[in-house]
């Protein structure tokens, strides 16, 4: 087999392999040629090749969305890792992990006026779990440098016996601080950045491998929770006949089954759902803004709890935000093993556990369900705005709105499904879905920049069909996604195209107005016909009721080419028709 020279390289690769990160996406370059010989010369990695920075950034992060375990993601230097920096963000507050491997300068090159040189150590400090800043043994320094480490090794006596002590030395440090990094982007969830410094030549190979670096495990201990702590939650739940669970984003099957049905019968807890949170019981509350829009404050009142439970990631619903900070419970529980964001202002337990490691804890000391018309009262509202839902939905006309309820009537079972930013996961929040549907979005930064790329990259990975729903912005926004060679026959776009950033027409401000258009709305013209034809996507439109029912008929079957669907909608009625809603189902 065939390796890389580069001994840091080889031992970077080989840590990798050591701990199971199979993935590896690379953006082409040649600083980091060392770590691309290498890992695609080795059968046990699967490379794919991204030219677009963010793209592969976004691309890696749907993979590892999808299969819970690191994805690398391999650039040169300079610029290229600043644009993996969206997707770091996101898996940062979306607990993916990432491991970005940058291929760097010697310290000695940095600051001379060389291209393609930044200062890459730390470059992600606010967003990244670990950065582990490896060096190199600088025999090849040249003479006039002020590193301090080739200083160091020109003035010793003895100079090979104690440069070969400096050298392990510097071997022993980086290899502690990759196993770190890596041990980090494992257990936490989360991305992290190997910053490598590589010495020209950078192309050399050998059919050997020269190191055989430490491989240090991670330690998996599984902390138990308090019994006092146990009981002091458990008094509380027997006190309170108002209990609402709020579950944002989820990863599917992560909360067993006998414990949301333990749930379901209680009459004090409701608990809302949103779309992402993967989770469904006929007796929870999956729409939360149809529930609470249109509320008034007695309706607020009737509705406040007395302990709020939440777990899952960030919430995509503004008005049940808005509702909890102004109507606070008496108690909010976060259960998550990482961190608890103080959300509504009012967080008094952050529950360091899992979802099913707290409840298997606390549901068995339960004898007996706190008497309370909590959710039966609620339960009643719940029946009235869905009838509404369904009478609105006979007289809306053709538009944004409609448009979601006719794809998910016909959205296939199994169907992994991908949401864009912005307009596309908020009108799904208001819509029922197929229990065997799973959802996803990038809720951590709720950016549209990678959205598409994301949804490749879980579809890459994926044997069911992967269907991504977007906005126009937010697709073209990220049109290089599609410069892609590993998309799928059986990936789906759902583009809906309102001809601008629709959800600006819903919020406060002066519209139909020219700055409003060109600065907040930036309508414009585009179409993805010509997209398609370059990327070879089968394309299809519609612009009315009848031919997009027409399209859908065919759209999900199999075919040799991804697909996609492109919905025009009115520009200047959805937001009306948007808003006429709230008003009708109240």
């Amino acid at each position: 087999m065939l390796y890389p020279k580069n001994p840091l390289a080889q031992t970077v690769i080989q840590l990798c392999k050591a701990k199971n990160i199979q993935h590896i996406v690379i953006s082409p370059g040649s600083r980091n040629a060392p770590l691309t010989i290498g890992f695609t010369n080795d059968p046990f990695f699967t490379c794919y090749s991204i030219v677009d920075e963010r793209c592969a950034g976004f691309f890696a992060l749907g993979i590892a969305q999808q299969i819970e375990r690191p994805v690398a993601l391999v650039c040169t230097s300079g610029s290229a890792l600043l644009n993996y920096y969206p997707a770091i963000a996101e898996a940062f507050y979306s607990d993916i992990p990432l491991v970005v491997l940058s291929a760097d300068r010697p310290r000695y090159l940095i600051g001379i006026g060389d291209g393609q040189t930044i200062n890459q150590k730390d470059v992600y400090a606010n967003h990244i779990l670990n950065s582990a800043n490896l060096k190199l043994n600088f025999e090849n320094a040249p003479k006039n440098s002020n590193e301090t480490e080739p200083a160091i090794i020109r003035s010793i006596e003895n100079k090979l016996e104690r440069m070969l002590g400096v050298k392990q030395e510097l071997d022993d440090e980086n290899e502690t601080k990759i196993n770190t990094a890596l041990n980090k982007a494992i257990s936490l969830n989360g991305p992290v950045h190997i910053n490598i410094p590589f010495e020209e030549p950078l192309y050399e190979t050998t059919d050997k491998l020269t190191v055989e670096p430490k491989v240090i495990e991670f330690e998996t201990k599984k902390k138990k929770i308090d019994d006092f702590f146990i009981q002091e939650c458990y008094d509380d739940w027997n006190t309170y006949s108002r209990k609402m669970i709020l579950v944002g984003a989820n990863q599917p099957n992560k909360v067993d089954q006998h414990i949301l049905d333990e749930l379901a019968k209680d009459n004090s807890v409701i608990v809302f759902t949103e779309t992402t949170s993967n989770i469904h019981n006929k007796q929870f509350f999956n729409s939360i803004d149809k529930m609470i829009a249109p509320l008034t404050e007695e309706g607020f009142q009737a509705l406040q709890p007395d302990i709020l439970v939440t777990f899952g990631g960030l919430i995509v619903s503004k008005k049940i935000k808005g509702f909890l900070r102004k109507f606070q419970p008496k108690h909010h529980w976060h259960i998550d093993k990482k961190n608890a964001n103080d959300t509504f202002f009012c967080l008094d337990k952050h529950i360091e556990a899992t979802p099913n490691q707290f409840f298997n804890a606390l549901l068995p000391r339960l004898t007996h369900f706190v008497k309370s018309d909590y959710k039966p009262f609620w339960n009643d509202i719940k029946l009235l705005r869905d009838e509404k839902h369904q009478e609105y939905l006979e007289q809306v006309p053709f538009s944004d709105f409609k448009v979601f309820d006719t794809v998910f009537k016909v959205l296939p079972e199994q169907t992994i499904l991908q949401l864009g930013n912005s307009s596309a996961v908020r009108y799904a929040q208001l819509f029922d879905l197929k229990k065997t549907i799973q959802v996803f979005c990038n809720r951590g930064t709720s950016g549209i920049d990678g959205s598409t790329s994301t949804a490749i990259g879980c579809a890459k990975v994926h044997k069911k069909q992967t269907v991504f729903i977007t906005g126009d912005l937010s697709f073209f926004y990220d049109s290089n996604a599609l410069w892609n060679n590993y998309i799928p026959n059986h990936f789906r776009i759902i583009l809906i195209n309102n001809q601008g950033g629709g959800i600006f027409r819903i919020l406060p401000g002066h519209k139909n107005t020219k700055k409003f258009d060109t600065y907040f709305e930036t309508t414009h013209n585009l179409t993805a016909k010509q997209l398609c034809k370059m990327y070879e996507f089968e394309y299809d439109v519609a612009a009315n009721e009848r031919q997009l029912k027409a399209q859908l008929k065919t759209f999900f079957e199999e075919s040799n080419q991804p697909k996609l669907l492109e919905i025009f909608t009115p520009r200047t009625l959805n937001d009306d028709v948007l808003l006429d809603y709230f008003k009708f189902i109240k």
